[in-house]
């Protein structure tokens, strides 16, 4: 399949064209009769929002006013300190978990930036994200409680669907102004993915650290990777230059797809690779082609143009009401028929929703199965007696 994939890139804008030019290695790619159109304040606001001004400020183009430069540089600064703040709790975080015997996989931040890049300095992160088992929620959420983070407690829960519904549990120091995201699995339900036990099999150590600080296998990597960047539309393009940066490393593709075929992810994989290929200009080996089979990965690609064109941030809610109902179509339309399956029946599970309609108490929770068709029809109704 060609790794054109039908995608219109006329449609996204020049200044967020011209970033991707400049942050290529080869810079005889630049069209510098580009700059004389740009909008340079929505050319900065494009290179924050999509998180690539440090590729930017890695060797920064000639051309780029100074004081958009400097505004630039300034968070280049500012995100090189809090990298080097993040390591320090990373490290400290690591430590107390290893002497509790609690075993931990980093999941994103300064190790992604080594891992990837190989300089942390060219990678942003917001906070830390971290796995670990299921069955050490409870010890690693008391650890975290002694270091002074607070826990925001968001997830309004009923018989327990937290554990699969959800992927993660917040923390926030106040002091230190750090946020770790605890996770007991890669994505929120309701789909099958690798166990703990098996992403501790197959995990790598960090060069970052001489402590013994694991991040994933690189296929591991790859899944995760694709599917939170599917997840979020490919809203930030620092998510496509992940992918590609590790798709040019030395990763084993027939065991990537063959992971990626296992948790129905492997039309994702072909997205990724696509989006990738046409923004970063990712090579496309021959051993990737199983990825590329049928039309899907190419529509899903093209689909992705919608959160490009309008610079959507999926995490500043309420989202419009014109993207939320896009990205609820498109959060359907990248399931597999399985995942699709699971979904319906997870429909069918209690929300928190039906205990905030018919208040029972705890031992009288299992109701909520059988009633939940008419608290639906309820809700529903009132709604639609107040418009």
């Amino acid at each position: 399949m060609s790794k054109e994939a039908g995608l219109d890139k006329r449609e996204i804008p020049g200044e967020l064209t011209v970033i991707l030019e400049m942050i290529q290695e080869d810079q005889s790619a630049r069209k510098l009769e580009h700059f004389e159109k740009l909008d340079w304040e929505k050319f900065v606001q494009f290179a924050m929002h999509h998180k690539l001004y440090p590729l930017l400020c890695k060797n920064m183009p000639e051309g780029i006013p100074e004081q958009s430069a400097e505004k630039m540089q300034s968070h280049y600064k500012w995100n090189v300190f809090n990298m080097l703040k993040l390591c320090g709790e990373m490290d400290l975080v690591n430590q107390l978990f290893m002497q509790n015997s609690i075993k931990m996989i980093v999941l994103k931040g300064p190790v992604l930036g080594e891992d990837l890049y190989g300089d942390i300095s060219l990678r942003t992160s917001s906070d830390l994200d971290v796995l670990i088992p299921m069955e050490n929620l409870g010890q690693a959420e008391g650890i975290l409680e002694k270091l002074g983070y607070q826990k925001d407690d968001y997830i309004l829960t009923v018989l327990n669907d937290w554990k699969w519904r959800h992927h993660h549990i917040t923390f926030i120091h106040p002091e230190k102004n750090i946020k770790i995201e605890l996770h007991w699995r890669l994505n929120p339900g309701p789909a099958k993915e690798p166990s703990f036990v098996d992403l501790w099999a197959r995990r790598r150590k960090s060069t970052l650290s001489i402590s013994e600080i694991y991040i994933l296998g690189k296929e591991d990597l790859f899944l995760f990777l694709t599917t939170h960047g599917a997840r979020h539309g490919w809203s930030r393009l620092r998510w496509l230059a992940d992918i590609d940066m590790l798709a040019r490393q030395n990763i084993n593709w027939e065991n990537t797809i063959e992971l990626m075929d296992k948790y129905s992810y492997k039309h994702i994989g072909g997205q990724a690779l696509l989006l990738s290929a046409n923004f970063f200009y990712t090579p496309i080996l021959k051993e990737m082609e199983p990825f590329f089979r049928g039309n899907r990965p190419g529509k899903l690609a093209k689909d992705t143009l919608f959160y490009l064109k309008k610079m959507v941030s999926l995490h500043n809610e309420p989202l419009p009401p014109d993207v939320a109902s896009y990205h609820k179509k498109y959060l359907i339309s990248i399931m597999s028929v399985h995942q699709k399956i699971l979904h319906i029946l997870s429909l069918l599970y209690p929300f928190y929703t039906d205990v905030e309609t018919l208040p029972l108490p705890r031992i009288l929770h299992v109701l909520y199965f059988p009633l939940r068709p008419f608290l639906c029809a309820w809700r529903k109704t009132r709604k639609q007696a107040l418009f």
